[in-house]
């Protein structure tokens, strides 16, 4: 049985059973493998734009004897796929902006999905914000933590509204876009830690920047990182004040 890391377990179980996986940027191919080793999907397509992923990916599809439920392809995002070819929709292990270019690129193909499972390693604001702007409803987040850093887990359904934030402030909504609505409204405990990890970055950083001779880049950089404290701990009053709206 093919063991997988931390957080592609955490992408793995994301993954609603039954679902055909499109497995986008599939690298070795070893999310679609262990799924169907674990007999939670029938069938996965893994995409890949460069040549030597997919290699590796076909030859532990060989290994494990899987060539007939996994088909691999060339592809640039998910421009090699059909229209409701797959129900599920993987992104993981891709910057913030590159799984933005995916999901515009691809929107037909990613609107007419049920679900996306995304893992940004970066701008991961952004990806949260694309979501909520282009009517995608967040149904399930996780945060982990491995090897000493933190992966947030996204997944999303199209919608034609989500009600979640109709009653939403400004600053409730930008927090949730840091932060993770989900992830705030279960208090998420490895967002909890992240939280503080975040804290004790930014404070010091502020510090530094209190050192350093006064400058017009200087003064713009404080305010950044003062906003990004006070969303920081806007955090820690959305936990429970989501939570105990209920929404």
């Amino acid at each position: 049985m093919l063991k997988l890391s931390k957080r592609m377990r955490a992408v793995a179980a994301m993954v609603t059973t039954g679902n055909i996986l499109a497995d986008v940027g599939t690298d070795h191919g070893y999310v679609p493998i262990a799924l169907i080793q674990r007999e939670k999907i029938p069938k996965a397509i893994a995409v890949d734009i460069n040549e030597g992923p997919l290699k590796r990916a076909n030859d532990n599809i060989a290994l494990y004897g899987m060539q007939d439920s996994i088909e691999t392809r060339i592809s640039d995002g998910v421009e090699a796929l059909k229209v409701n070819e797959a129900d599920s929709i993987l992104i993981a292990g891709m910057g913030g902006e590159l799984t933005i270019h995916i999901l515009t690129e691809g929107e037909d193909i990613c609107r007419n999905a049920k679900e996306l499972i995304l893992q940004p390693q970066s701008e991961v604001r952004k990806v949260r914000q694309y979501l909520r702007v282009n009517r995608y409803k967040i149904v399930d987040e996780d945060m982990i933590l491995e090897d000493g850093k933190y992966y947030p887990i996204i997944k999303a359904i199209p919608v034609d509204q989500d009600d979640f934030w109709l009653d939403k402030n400004e600053n409730v909504i930008t927090t949730c876009d840091i932060y993770g609505p989900l992830l705030l409204k279960n208090g998420n405990p490895v967002l909890r830690k992240f939280l503080v990890h975040q804290y004790r970055k930014l404070t010091f950083i502020l510090q530094s920047l209190v050192l350093q001779q006064d400058s017009e880049s200087v003064r713009k950089r404080k305010q950044e990182v003062a906003q990004e404290i006070y969303y920081n701990e806007s955090a820690y009053s959305i936990l429970g004040a989501i939570k105990n709206a209920g929404n």
